[in-house]
């Protein structure tokens, strides 16, 4: 067994020592690769002195291209050629914490991708304003509205999945190099039929450092959403 945590980062300096160390705690078949893009804060430096300590942190380190889309694209490709039976999505500043990742794991079992939902009973976000949960609640409702995807958390990006739905969905061939890979890949998986399984989590305000999330790159991602619907299948 091999589990991955697959961590896209850009500035999180502070964040990402303290996540690695937490995650390779949680059991001792977990591994960890950070894709980073050459961060001017230095996290890329950070990672590559843990990975030279500890074959269990892995590295990619990305020079030219930019972007969460193609950064979690660099990401999954590396875990499945790394033979990962598992592979975990999550953000690097502890908003999604990995307390959760167990009972993700879990369900896991049964189900083709997993979603920690602050959608389903019990899962919510702290520590943010009372605009934000809002923001979530409306945005999930016209994704869901649009692709009509059996997923009520469908901007949630800390998710698991078995290592043959990425290799059957064509990574190779997603487009998008923002948040909106969250929605394509969803809309991929469920496009071959695999199944999903909605975990209770919390959403937490970042620990540390400063979002890169702006209200442009959320209303392109709604906007690719809506190219999404009406693209041609392949």
């Amino acid at each position: 067994m091999k589990i991955m945590a697959m961590v896209p980062t850009y500035n999180e300096a502070e964040n990402i020592q303290p996540l690695i160390r937490e995650l390779l705690a949680l059991r001792s078949d977990m591994e960890v690769v950070v894709v980073d893009d050459h961060s001017p804060d230095g996290t890329w430096q950070l990672v590559e002195e843990m990975s030279a300590k500890n074959p269990r942190v892995h590295l990619v380190h990305r020079t030219q291209e930019k972007g969460r889309g193609s950064a979690g694209i660099a990401g999954f490709l590396y875990a499945v050629n790394a033979d990962a039976d598992y592979i975990i999505e999550m953000d690097a500043d502890f908003s999604h914490h990995p307390r959760f990742i167990p009972s993700l794991l879990e369900a896991a079992e049964k189900s083709d991708v997993v979603i920690g939902s602050r959608l389903v009973p019990g899962g919510k976000e702290v520590g943010r304003s009372l605009l934000r949960p809002l923001i979530t609640i409306l945005a999930n409702w016209y994704i869901r509205t649009v692709l009509r995807l059996p997923v009520k958390d469908c901007t949630s990006g800390f998710r698991v999945f078995r290592r043959n739905v990425l290799e059957k969905i064509g990574l190779e061939r997603m487009t998008s190099n923002g948040p909106a890979i969250v929605q394509e890949i969803l809309m991929a998986c469920h496009a071959h039929g695999f199944s999903f399984t909605e975990v209770t989590i919390v959403f937490e305000e970042r620990r540390a450092g400063k979002s890169t999330f702006t209200l442009r790159i959320m209303l392109n991602g709604l906007w690719s959403v809506l190219k999404f619907r009406f693209r041609r299948p392949g």
